[in-house]
């Protein structure tokens, strides 16, 4: 039993002598993957700060700074093991995890997928930050792209995580890739109107608003017969073209459409729907060649109101015809 505990006691002191041993090198391993790893912050926020004033570098800035950090980060984790095992060799290493790179995809399938996706949309720049999206049923602004996910600030105040595999496999629009932009909004006005007259007043009231560019210039064109109105759509373009000048757009324009067609007495009609019930009191009911649909009568004669008595002689008439047929299909099938 002694000879036992002598063992343990010995294996114990053997093991923190070896630690007492390594300690100094631990220490210097972790002084070394500390410094790395704040040399690594600081050649991030180079890259970024060399590409911040640049557009359409901000992007590539991004994604070559995560990449130098990673790779910085993984130089100072191999030298650091260098120092506390100094017979550790980078290659063990990289074949290690050659071997369970099989096993960690699979595991992290989807974080990878979109980190690749995140990576590719950095690089191909489909948009980029600031700008103004809608994708399915989320509109708004950029906030950030990171290698997992894209951040948009809506127009409400709230913020969207959107998974990058989602973004790179689906559409998506794009309000703020081009400088100008067109609205449009149909004008309904009457049949009995002059369509000249109202296009060119349309056209006066576009031209009137401050925000809406001469050029390209505006334009009115007829679009459809509707049920009620003859649609007259309006365009025209504005810059730049961000939400909220969208909307101020709109709300000048169509006041001023608005308000000129009425001053000069063009109509503004509203849908109009004409239902007509046939009457069910009069003898014709359920006559189509001579059954009235609620039209006047005008100077044309009026079919007779139906009475009660007339109505049950009729059901008498029905009731004795079928049971008159009734018994003629017996008879039949009785000499049958």
């Amino acid at each position: 039993m002694n000879a036992e505990i002598s063992a343990a006691w010995n294996k114990v002191q053997s093991m923190i002598n070896s630690f007492i041993v390594l300690l100094p090198n631990i220490v210097l391993a972790l002084i070394v993957f500390v410094l790395f790893f704040f040399i690594a912050r600081g050649i991030k926020e180079l890259v970024r700060r060399l590409t911040r004033n640049r557009r359409h570098a901000r992007n590539l800035g991004l994604v070559l700074g995560r990449l130098a950090q990673g790779l910085t980060i993984l130089l100072g984790l191999f030298i650091s093991l260098s120092i506390v095992i100094p017979s550790f060799k980078a290659g063990d290493l990289v074949q290690l995890l050659g071997i369970s790179g099989v096993a960690i995809g699979f595991a992290f399938r989807d974080i990878l997928q979109n980190f690749l996706a995140g990576i590719l949309i950095l690089l191909t720049e489909p948009f980029q930050i600031d700008d103004q999206i809608v994708f399915k049923d989320f509109q708004g602004t950029v906030e950030n792209i990171q290698t997992r996910a894209t951040t948009i600030r809506t127009y409400d105040g709230r913020r969207i995580v959107i998974p990058n595999s989602e973004l790179f496999t689906n559409s998506i629009t794009v309000n703020t890739a081009f400088e100008n932009r067109r609205i449009e909004y149909d004008v309904g006005i009457g049949y009995g109107d002059d369509i000249d007259r109202a296009k060119q007043l349309i056209l006066e009231a576009i031209h009137s608003v401050d925000s809406v560019l001469k050029d390209p210039a505006p334009d009115a064109l007829v679009v459809e017969l509707a049920e009620s109105t003859v649609n007259i759509r309006a365009r025209w373009w504005i810059k730049p073209p961000r939400r909220a000048d969208d909307l101020t757009s709109r709300d000048q324009v169509i006041s001023k459409i608005k308000n000129k067609l009425v001053k000069n007495g063009i109509d503004l009609p509203f849908p109009t729907r004409q239902i007509l019930f046939h009457d069910q009191t009069e003898e014709t009911d359920g006559d189509r060649s001579s059954q009235r649909e609620g039209w006047p009568a005008g100077k044309g004669s009026v079919p007779k109101p139906r009475s009660i008595g007339g109505s049950l002689r009729r059901l008498a008439e029905l009731r004795a015809q079928r049971d008159g047929n009734g018994q003629v299909a017996s008879s039949t099938t009785k000499d049958l």
